[in-house]
């Protein structure tokens, strides 16, 4: 599978690394389903979350095709999750951090669902990373990708840490617009 480069392989792979074994995992902007896929087999269960219904209609779909009996699929949005405090072990929120206007209150509303110690797994694309992503993210940008933000694997790491969260692992896969894998702990 190769998206933008290559990254996405190496991405399902390291999420459903940092995730295994936990009980209650929330995603966030869950799309049509293939980090939900590859995570849904290691854990107790997911609630997978996107903010477009058809979007959820689609991973409905897949999540029924795959025979996943432990994946909820609700239409939520980010800044409104609508979920009791402290109520995940793990939030996963795969490629979204980029497209967020209002950063800081979406990871004030994943780390209040997260339990004390439960991990926060954010891979996103790092398009200020490299003079070959931020060219190839100028002239997505002028296409009308709706990006928000730029980020590197070191400004992620920090928003995050700003947050409040203790970032404790960070890589970068490589690809055109590389991905900044960022894991981190809740206090």
């Amino acid at each position: 599978m190769r998206v933008l480069g290559g990254p996405l392989p190496r991405m399902l792979e390291l999420v459903a690394q940092e995730v295994r074994g936990a009980g209650e995992v929330l995603e966030v902007a869950a799309g049509t389903g293939l980090v939900t896929t590859a995570i849904a087999p290691v854990v107790g269960s997911v609630v997978a979350t996107d903010y477009a219904g058809a979007m959820v209609r689609l991973l409905r779909g897949r999540v029924q095709a795959d025979g996943l009996g432990n994946v909820e699929c609700i239409e939520r949005d980010v800044y409104a999750l609508g979920m009791p405090p402290r109520s995940f072990d793990a939030v996963v929120c795969a490629n979204v951090l980029h497209l967020l206007p209002e950063l800081e209150a979406a990871l004030r509303a994943l780390r209040a669902v997260l339990r004390p110690g439960g991990t926060l797994v954010a891979p996103t694309y790092a398009h200020d990373e490299t003079r070959t992503s931020r060219l190839v993210s100028r002239v997505l940008g002028a296409t009308g990708f709706p990006g928000a933000r730029r980020f590197t694997a070191a400004s992620l790491s920090a928003a995050i840490s700003a947050a409040g969260f203790e970032v404790r692992r960070t890589e970068m896969i490589p690809g055109l617009i590389p991905v900044a894998f960022v894991a981190a702990t809740a206090p």
